[in-house]
């Protein structure tokens, strides 16, 4: 199940990645880090042609990744940590998308980073296409979960916020240590 793939990888992340994320290092180095894990624990729990892409921007045929905003505006769409087949298993192509964020970080990059999340745990924009398992969606959607991870290197703490279907399902947190 990717959701106990993904509680794996980030408690890995947190024992081994605590100074680094301490010491102040980017959000893209961070997420490189928990990629590493991240895809390690997926082929090793039966998910074996899965991928784990920080700063993923690609589709079929090399073109851009876009999804569509609110308003049905097409938009080039970059996630922070993605699982997914890239593109070589069309029944379940897209397992998990991750946005990871410091608390200190403005709240509007939060929201947006939220509302990507939302879109594209999304399975069809408002009917508008529908994935057939067959055909490559136009734009990119039908992630299994997203998550997003807010961390707090003040009080050595992390929010998790869990997001299926397009609405955020839950949310908890933790502490880290060195």
């Amino acid at each position: 199940m990717p959701s106990q793939v993904f509680d794996k990888a980030l408690k890995i992340f947190f024992e081994a990645e605590a100074q680094n994320i301490l010491s102040g290092v980017s959000e893209r180095n961070l997420c490189a880090r928990l990629a590493m894990h991240l895809q390690i624990l997926a082929n090793e729990n039966g998910f074996a042609g899965y991928y784990a892409d920080p700063e993923y921007n690609r589709k079929q045929n090399g073109k851009v990744k876009t999804i569509l905003d609110e308003q049905m505006q097409v938009v080039n769409i970059t996630c922070d940590l993605i699982l997914h087949s890239r593109g070589e298993i069309m029944e379940k192509d897209n397992l998990i998308a991750i946005e990871m964020k410091k608390s200190e970080r403005p709240e509007e990059e939060k929201s947006s980073d939220r509302a990507r999340l939302r879109t594209l745990t999304k399975s069809s924009f408002d009917g508008v296409w529908s994935y057939d398992g067959e055909t490559h969606p136009e734009h990119v959607c039908g992630y299994e979960l997203g998550y997003f991870i807010e961390l707090d290197r003040e009080n050595y703490s992390y929010i998790v916020q869990v997001f299926k279907a397009g609405n955020l399902v839950s949310e908890y947190g933790g502490k880290f240590s060195l």
